[in-house]
C-alpha cells in the first residue's frame, strides 16, 4: 500500500498571528501551528457543515476557525464528537448541530390520509422524509497515534465513538497532531487500543481479548476524578487491550497473514475482529479508506482514515502527510 507524501513545509498565512496570542509552551506551540495550517488548507468559506473533534489539540482549531470571524461562520453548523467539542463550539459562538439531525439531501414527503397518519402515529412508517442525507463538507480531530498509511488510534479521551460517527460522515476527514503521535506502526508508543464497551460484557470481552493476543486489557478508570470506570457520553466503558504493534499490508511476507496467529496482527483484520465482538460499541482503530476513495467508488459518507495529517514538529515547522490513496474501493466487511 502506498504510503503518505513527505513533509509539506507550513505556509506563512497559514501561522497564528503571534501579535495576538499569548505564548505557549513548545509542545502546544506546535498544536496551534498544526491546527492553524490546517484550518488554512481545509476550511472554505463555502461549506456548510464542519465537524469538531475532541482533544487538546483540537482547541486550537476552533480558535483558528472562530478567527475567520462571524460573517462567515454564522452561515455553517458545526457538529461535534462529544461533550468536550460541543462546550469548545458554544464557548467559540459558532452555530452548533448534531450528527443526528443532519438533514436530507432531497426531500420526497409522504401524502398524508387517515391511513398514512396512522401508520406515522404507530411507527409503521415515518414522515416520508427518503434520500441521502447531508454529509459533513469537512472534519477535524485530533489522534492519539498515526501511522505512515495515516491509520489512527483514537479513543484516549473515550470519544471514539462520537469520533468515528462524525468522520464517517465527512467527505473530508482531517488529522491535527504533535509530532509525538506520528510513528510508523500503530502500538509503538500509544500502548493500547481503547474499545467502547457495554459494562454488562466487560467480562466476556475481556476473556475474548486475552485469546486474541491482548495480554492484560484493564476498564479504564477515573482516576482522582471520579472513583469507577469512566463512563462515555453514551453510557458505556472504556476497556483498553494492549497488543504488539500492528502491521500494514506492506507487511505481510514469508507467510505472516495478520490474522492474529503468533500474536501478529494487520490493522484491518484486527480492526474487524474486534467490531464482532458481542457487546462491543465501538473500536479505537481508524482504518481501511478516506472520504475520497468513498466518493471515488460512489458511496455516500466518509471514511475512517484521514484524507490528510497535520503534525506541529519540535523545529516550528508543520509537517503534511496526505493520502495517496484516491482510487475508489468498495467497502471491505
Amino acid at each position: 500500500m502506498a504510503a503518505s507524501d513527505p513533509a509539506v513545509p507550513a505556509s506563512q498565512n497559514a501561522a497564528p498571528p503571534i501579535n495576538v496570542l499569548k505564548p505557549l509552551p513548545p509542545v502546544e506551540a506546535s498544536k496551534r501551528r498544526a491546527a492553524y495550517k490546517a484550518v488554512e488548507d481545509h476550511f472554505d468559506v463555502s461549506y456548510k457543515y464542519i465537524g469538531i473533534g475532541s482533544g487538546s489539540t483540537v482547541v486550537y482549531v476552533v480558535e483558528a476557525i472562530a478567527a475567520k470571524g462571524r460573517d462567515i461562520t454564522s452561515k455553517m453548523i458545526f457538529i461535534p464528537t462529544g461533550d468536550q467539542s460541543k462546550q469548545l463550539i458554544i464557548e467559540a459562538g459558532l452555530p452548533l448541530g448534531g450528527i443526528d439531525s443532519l438533514p436530507p439531501v432531497d426531500s420526497t414527503y409522504t401524502k398524508m390520509d387517515g391511513v398514512s397518519a396512522l401508520e406515522v402515529a404507530t411507527g409503521v412508517t415515518d414522515l416520508g422524509l427518503k434520500g441521502m442525507r447531508q454529509c459533513l463538507d469537512v472534519a477535524f480531530d485530533g489522534a492519539d497515534e498515526i501511522d505512515e498509511d495515516l491509520n489512527c488510534i483514537k479513543g484516549g479521551g473515550a470519544c471514539l465513538f462520537q469520533e468515528k460517527l462524525v468522520a464517517t460522515a465527512a467527505r473530508k476527514f482531517v488529522c491535527v497532531a504533535d509530532s509525538r503521535k506520528l510513528q510508523p506502526r500503530l502500538l509503538t508508543k500509544w500502548k493500547a487500543i481503547p474499545i467502547e464497551i457495554a459494562p454488562l460484557a466487560a467480562p466476556t470481552i475481556k476473556r475474548i481479548l486475552i485469546t486474541l493476543g491482548s495480554p492484560d486489557p484493564v476498564i479504564r478508570q477515573g482516576g482522582s476524578a471520579k472513583a469507577g470506570p469512566v463512563v462515555t457520553d453514551n453510557g458505556m466503558w472504556i476497556m483498553d487491550a494492549p497488543f504488539p504493534p500492528l502491521l500494514l499490508p506492506s507487511d505481510l511476507k514469508d507467510g505472516h497473514k495478520g490474522d492474529g496467529e503468533h500474536g501478529i496482527w494487520e490493522v484491518h483484520q484486527l480492526g474487524r475482529r474486534l467490531k464482532r465482538i458481542v457487546g462491543v460499541l465501538e473500536v479505537g482503530l481508524f482504518y481501511g479508506r478516506n472520504g475520497i476513495q468513498v466518493a471515488n467508488a460512489g458511496e455516500e459518507g466518509g471514511g475512517q482514515k484521514p484524507v490528510a495529517a497535520y503534525f506541529g514538529m519540535e523545529d516550528g515547522e508543520v509537517e503534511v502527510r496526505t493520502a495517496k490513496e484516491i482510487h475508489g474501493v468498495k467497502s471491505r466487511p
